[in-house]
C-alpha cells in the first residue's frame, strides 16, 4: 500500500535537501546572523534562590527562575568552586509543556559535575518536542543570565547529552561570538549524542515502525482508521503511551521473559532485533519515538508534511527477507519537510572549538555509528581538527559513569588553556587516577572505530 501524497516522482532523497530549501509550503529558517546571534535584548530577570536537589545539597546552593521566552531553568554554584561553567542541554526531548523538575532532575544524574567543582546551568527549553535551534537559543540564554546575574566564569564548556547533543552542537555552530567580541563557548563535549542530524539519525525508526507494522498489524489495528506511518500518529489520535505498550506486548510479549513468549511472539522479535539491529529492551522505546515524537515532528515543525521515508530500502536479516521488503509499506519523504527539518537539526560542522565526544560502544538508544557521521560533518566541514572522538565499554545510554565525566572535562580543558589536543588514548590513561575519588566505572577502549553509518541504517536510495 502506498499512500499518494508521499509517492510521487521525485528526485533523491539528498539532492532534494539543497532543492527544496525555498519551498513556499515549508519555508527555510532564517540565516543566524552576528546581530541575531546576541538575541533579542530582553532584559532577563535574575534567578532566585532555591533549594537544591539532595545530590548536590551539601556542596553546592541553586538558583533558579524561569526566562523570558518561558523556560525553566536551574542554576548549582558549588561551594568549592573551580571557577568554570558547565552549560547543560538535556536529551530526550520530552514533549508538552516545559516543567521546572525537569531541570532538578537532570541537576541530579549530572551531580557529578558539581562533585567536581563546576558550576552547573541547565535549560527545560521553552517548549517541549524536536525544534533543535530553539532549544539552543534557550541554553544560551541561560548562559547570559549566568553571566549577568550569577558570575562570569573563567572558562563555559557547552555539554550536551542524548539529543541534547545535537541542540549543543548546533548552538555551538549558531553562537560563536558574543556582543563583546568574545566566544560564549570555550569547548564542547557532546556525551551520548544523537549526531546525525535529523534527517539521518531517525531512520531506523521509520524502519522499526514498518516492520513492526508488517509482522504485527496493530498499530493501527486493521479496523482503525489507516494513516501514512511515516506521520507517526494523525494529530486527533487519542492513543497514549500506556495504550501502544498494550499492543506491542500484545504482538511481541515485550512484557515477559523470553523464555514465557510464544514462539510466533519470538519470531517477530527475532526479526525486529535482526533486520533493525536494536535490541528487544530498547523496541518498546523506539516504537514510543517513532509514535508521538515523530506526530510531533509531522504537526509542529515541518507543515504537516513528513521528512522521514523508506522508499528504496532493502531490509535484511529476517526470516524471509523476500516476503518482508514486498510486504513493508513504503513512503518518501516530503522534500520540503526533509529540508525545513535538516536546516532545524542537522549540523553542520562549523564549529570553532574543540569538541570531545564519548558513547558507550553498546548504546542500543544512540548507537556509535551515529559518531561516524559527525565525524564526517566535521572533517567535510574543514573542521576535523576540533574534534577527538572516544568511546566506552558501558551498554547504558543516559549515563555512563562517575569518572568518566571530570576525565573528560579535565582533558577538554587542557586543550583549550594549553593547547594540548587529547587522545582517545591519553584520555583512557588518564581515568582511573580520578576513580580514587569519584569511584569505579573507568571504560574507555581507545582503539575502537565505528563503522560508517550506512552499514547499520541503509541509505534512503535516490529514485
Amino acid at each position: 500500500m502506498r499512500h499518494p501524497f508521499l509517492t510521487s516522482s521525485l528526485p533523491g532523497r539528498w539532492a532534494l535537501v539543497g532543492l527544496a530549501a525555498v519551498a513556499a509550503a515549508c519555508a527555510p529558517l532564517p540565516p543566524q546572523t552576528p546581530a541575531a546571534q546576541a538575541q533579542a535584548q530582553t532584559p532577563e530577570a535574575a534567578p532566585t534562590p532555591t533549594a537544591c536537589p539532595k545530590a548536590v545539597a551539601s556542596i553546592a546552593r541553586c538558583l533558579s527562575g524561569q526566562d523570558s521566552a518561558g523556560a525553566y531553568y536551574l542554576i548549582a554554584m558549588p561551594h568549592q568552586w573551580n571557577g568554570h561553567l558547565v552549560l547543560h542541554a538535556h536529551g530526550g526531548p520530552a514533549l508538552g509543556a516545559p516543567r521546572p523538575e525537569r531541570s532538578a532532575a537532570d541537576l541530579e544524574r549530572w551531580a557529578i559535575m558539581v562533585k567536581a567543582g563546576y558550576a552547573w546551568a541547565g535549560s527545560t527549553f521553552r517548549q517541549g518536542g524536536v525544534e533543535v535551534r530553539a532549544a539552543a537559543e534557550d541554553t544560551e540564554r541561560l548562559r547570559q543570565i549566568f553571566v549577568g546575574h550569577v558570575a562570569q566564569p573563567r572558562r563555559t564548556i557547552l555539554h550536551g547529552q542524548s539529543w541534547g547533543a545535537s541542540v549543543a552542537a548546533r548552538g555551538a555552530e549558531m553562537f560563536t561570538s558574543t556582543t563583546q567580541g568574545q566566544r560564549p563557548y570555550d569547548a564542547v563535549l557532546l556525551t551520548s549524542g544523537v549526531l546525525a542530524g535529523g534527517s539521518r539519525s531517525y531512520d531506523f525508526r521509520t524502519d522499526l515502525r514498518v516492520v513492526y507494522q508488517y509482522l504485527c498489524n496493530n498499530h493501527p489495528r486493521p479496523t482503525e482508521v489507516q494513516y501514512p506511518l511515516n506521520i507517526g500518529l494523525p494529530a486527533d489520535a487519542t492513543l497514549t503511551t500506556a495504550d501502544l505498550a498494550v499492543r506491542v506486548n500484545e504482538c511481541l510479549g515485550l512484557d515477559k521473559p523470553a523464555s514465557a513468549r510464544t514462539p510466533e511472539q519470538q519470531r517477530r522479535v527475532k526479526v525486529i532485533t535482526d533486520v533493525i539491529r536494536i535490541p528487544a529492551s530498547s523496541i518498546q522505546g523506539h516504537m514510543n519515538w517513532a509514535t508521538f515524537h515523530f506526530r510531533d515532528v509531522v504537526q509542529h515543525r515541518t507543515g504537516g508534511a513528513s521528512p522521514f521515508g523508506n522508499e528504496g530500502v532493502l531490509y535484511r536479516g529476517s526470516d524471509d527477507d523476500a516476503a518482508l521488503n514486498a510486504g513493508v509499506l513504503r513512503y518518501r519523504a516530503h522534500p520540503a519537510a526533509l529540508a525545513r527539518f535538516a536546516q532545524d537539526t542537522d549540523p553542520t560542522g562549523h564549529i570553532p572549538v574543540p569538541v570531545l565526544t564519548a558513547k558507550g560502544i553498546d548504546d542500543a538508544t544512540a548507537f556509535v555509528e551515529l559518531d561516524a557521521a559527525f565525524k564526517t560533518t566535521m572533517e567535510q566541514a574543514g573542521t576535523s581538527g576540533h574534534l577527538v572522538q572516544t568511546f566506552t565499554r558501558h551498554s547504558s545510554h543516559s549515563y555512563l559513569s562517575d569518572p568518566t565525566y571530570p576525565t573528560l572535562m579535565a582533558a577538554l580543558l587542557r586543550w583549550v588553556e594549553e593547547g594540548t589536543r587529547p587522545t582517545p588514548a591519553s584520555i583512557a590513561s588518564e581515568c582511573p587516577a580520578l576513580e580514587a575519588t569519584f569511584g569505579k566505572g573507568c571504560a574507555f577502549v581507545p582503539e575502537y572505530r565505528p563503522a560508517a553509518l550506512n552499514t547499520r541504517v541503509p541509505e534512503r536510495a535516490p529514485q
